[in-house]
């Protein structure tokens, strides 16, 4: 009967250990999932505002030394990320792949110009920053239109600023979330030993030394969820740089790196103080008050 009794504790121990260690490593993987996006939302927003392009019309009567010395003042310019020059014949050649009929049956002549698309580097995909290149452009007189979606750009930096705004809200919501679990699943298991606590007191024990056992059991719990979070993030960002190689994920190792760590610490610092505290809420607790 005994021995019954023995394993079903056993039994409900592994149990409690398996439920701890698996709520660390859910915890400590979502909140691991939130700091990568934290890490690379500059470089989301910056990917997507790369991809407006400031176009350049020129002139038909422009020279060709004249449109190869702009490009290369532009390829050489601060805020040029890159550039492309853009034939009248190939605009043509765009618009009929794209609309399925050739436009030039019908009018009978090229009426597109020879152009340059410009993408901008992320910090000057502004509406101020995009006028003043669009004025400079326009200084010369072999230019003769400029254009570019200043709706668009305007509606993008207002969304990322709220985006920004609301990813560091959560984020701090969600922290409070993972140490309110873990700490929850520490004192259960606690709980479950809280008479072994009360016991090792009354035969004189100091309160460090009924609080050692306990909390390198937990740190060490803590640890195994936070190899288990680091592992499922890992294969997350792994499948994440290969699905989009553009946004250059793993670009910063030492960041990466620094979240990894970060994550597999706040684990072990979490169940370290959570267990630390159940410990001391039952040691302080009188014996009839340890059925309640």
């Amino acid at each position: 009967m005994s021995l019954s009794f023995e394993n079903h504790q056993k039994r409900r121990l592994i149990s409690s250990y398996f439920s701890v260690v698996l709520s660390i490593a859910l915890v400590l993987f979502l909140l691991g999932l939130l700091g990568m996006l934290v890490l690379n939302a500059k470089k989301v927003s910056d990917y997507f505002k790369e991809q407006v392009v400031l176009t350049i019309y020129l002139k038909d009567t422009a020279k060709e030394v004249e449109t190869k010395q702009l490009e290369k003042s532009l390829a050489m310019a601060d805020y040029v990320k890159s550039t492309e020059y853009v034939s009248k014949e190939q605009a043509a050649e765009f618009m009929k792949a794209e609309n399925g009929e050739d436009f030039m049956d019908f009018v009978g002549y090229n009426p597109l110009q020879n152009s340059i698309d410009v993408h901008l580097k992320a910090d000057f995909v502004t509406s101020d920053q995009l006028e003043k290149i669009s004025e400079e452009a326009l200084s010369k007189n072999f230019v003769d239109e400029v254009t570019y979606d200043n709706d668009l750009v305007t509606l993008m930096n207002n969304n990322v600023k709220k985006i920004s705004f609301w990813v560091l809200v959560i984020s701090g919501i969600f922290t409070l979330i993972a140490v309110l679990l873990i700490n929850s699943s520490i004192r259960l298991a606690v709980y479950s030993k809280r008479f072994t606590i009360k016991t090792m007191q009354m035969v004189g024990a100091t309160k460090q030394f009924i609080r050692r056992p306990f909390v390198w059991k937990s740190v060490r719990l803590g640890i195994i969820g936070g190899v288990l979070a680091l592992v499922g993030m890992a294969i997350v960002l792994y499948y994440m740089n290969k699905t989009f190689p553009e946004l250059e994920l793993l670009s910063n190792p030492v960041l990466v790196t620094l979240l990894f760590v970060f994550v597999f610490t706040l684990g072990i610092i979490i169940t370290w103080i959570s267990t630390h505290i159940a410990t001391q809420r039952f040691l302080n607790l009188k014996t009839d008050q340890l059925y309640y």
